[in-house]
């Protein structure tokens, strides 16, 4: 197999397992808050385990470790808040949802980097809108789901942001694991201040247990570390399609998995399909905006 084509694959593969994380959210039993607790802390010991056998050192500035922390506790909110909908919602509503924050990152980046508002951007965030409203129309039960999908699509578009400056000054794996470890502490002074750390909270079954070793093993270490290691070898324009696939992958996987369950009225599709082909054009208007053609591999 020729390297390129592989690196494709092994991309799809990464996308793949990124929509299986939302499967894996309504598999485990447990709710958001001890979910995301369990993954942080799981992943951190095993991005720890990575750092040390590649002999990193763990050693930032104090300005740095500060930005960690802040961005750490961001990330577990955005998880709680991701979970938090797939609970109250379902995985293909949380999914359609949260590929809203596209649009968060155009509102937001004005801002961020100082940049004029992208007139082309005004535009499909109105049209994004009309496929929320089209999402929200099928089911006011979903409303609740709905509200936290969106609030962790905010959360996601401000780590990104965070994070792509703080790539720049540190190693991945290195901020990874001080962001997670950050989001465990934050976490645990939660649930001991509300008296939550008992020993019914470490009471999992074993069918949860491999689930959240999967969530944090394949789902989170693995896919972070392979996905920049990717980066190297393919364009980040294509990277950036690509993960646009994660809710279509995510939703395929719902339906396959839990049938039933995961089937919406032909409106929800209409809706969902017209946020996600929005946030694919969105990415091809400004790459190409940004380098003046088409990008060619």
């Amino acid at each position: 197999m020729q390297p390129k084509l592989k690196n494709y694959l092994h991309l799809h593969l990464i996308v793949f397992i990124w929509g299986f994380t939302a499967v894996l959210g309504k598999l485990i039993s447990l709710d958001a808050l001890p979910l995301v607790w369990y993954r942080m802390l799981m992943a951190s010991v095993l991005i720890l385990g990575f750092i040390g056998a590649k002999r990193y050192r763990l050693k930032v500035t104090k300005k740095m470790l500060i930005s960690l922390i802040f961005t750490g506790i961001i990330i577990a909110l955005h998880w709680v808040t991701f979970f938090g909908a797939i609970k109250a919602s379902n995985v293909s509503v949380a999914l359609a949802t949260i590929s809203t924050g596209a649009f968060f990152a155009a509102l937001i980046e004005p801002l961020w980097y100082g940049r004029k508002i992208i007139g082309y951007e005004v535009v499909f965030g109105l049209i994004v809108i009309l496929g929320l409203y089209l999402i929200f129309n099928v089911d006011t039960s979903y409303s609740q789901g709905i509200l936290l999908a969106l609030v962790s699509a905010l959360l996601a578009t401000i780590f990104s942001m965070m994070n792509g400056q703080l790539i720049q000054k540190e190693r991945p794996s290195v901020i990874s694991f001080y962001e997670l470890t950050s989001g465990v502490i934050l976490l645990t002074m939660y649930l001991g201040f509300k008296g939550k750390l008992t020993s019914e909270f470490f009471q999992i079954s074993v069918s949860d247990l491999f689930y959240l070793f999967i969530l944090a093993s394949i789902c989170t270490a693995y896919a972070f570390i392979a996905s920049v290691k990717l980066l190297k070898h393919i364009s980040p324009y294509t990277v950036m399609l690509t993960v646009n696939l994660e809710p279509v992958y995510g939703i395929i996987l719902a339906f396959a998995i839990f049938g039933e369950s995961e089937k919406m009225d032909p409106m929800f599709y209409v809706g969902g399909s017209i946020i996600i082909a929005t946030v694919i054009a969105n990415g091809i208007l400004k790459n190409r905006r940004r380098i003046g053609k088409p990008a060619i591999e």
